[in-house]
């Protein structure tokens, strides 16, 4: 009867081991980043032209370009915050 318990609470320890090591280990580490790779001269190709696809290579493109502004901008201010932070103290 006592080696029943003390088997049933070993298997729940184990259990509850597994997945709290599980959840440690899932919540730590980072998702990989999706990113499309399109192969080298197609959108090129997509945007010569005055078809529909043309105007959707172009739209791509712009949005690409923003994109990389965007992320020049959010650098620029992550670095003008840390800067303030410094001069003001807090």
């Amino acid at each position: 009867m006592v080696n029943k318990r003390i088997a049933r609470i070993a298997m729940a320890g184990m259990l509850f081991a597994a997945f709290g090591l599980g959840y440690l280990f899932g919540s730590v580490s980072q998702p990989p980043q999706a990113s499309a790779q399109l192969p080298s001269g197609i959108l090129d190709k997509a945007t010569q032209g005055s078809n529909p696809l043309a105007a959707a290579g172009q739209l791509g493109s712009s949005i690409t370009d923003m994109e990389q502004h965007v992320t020049g901008l959010q650098k620029n201010l992550d670095t003008l915050k840390k800067i303030q932070s410094a001069l003001t103290g807090k």
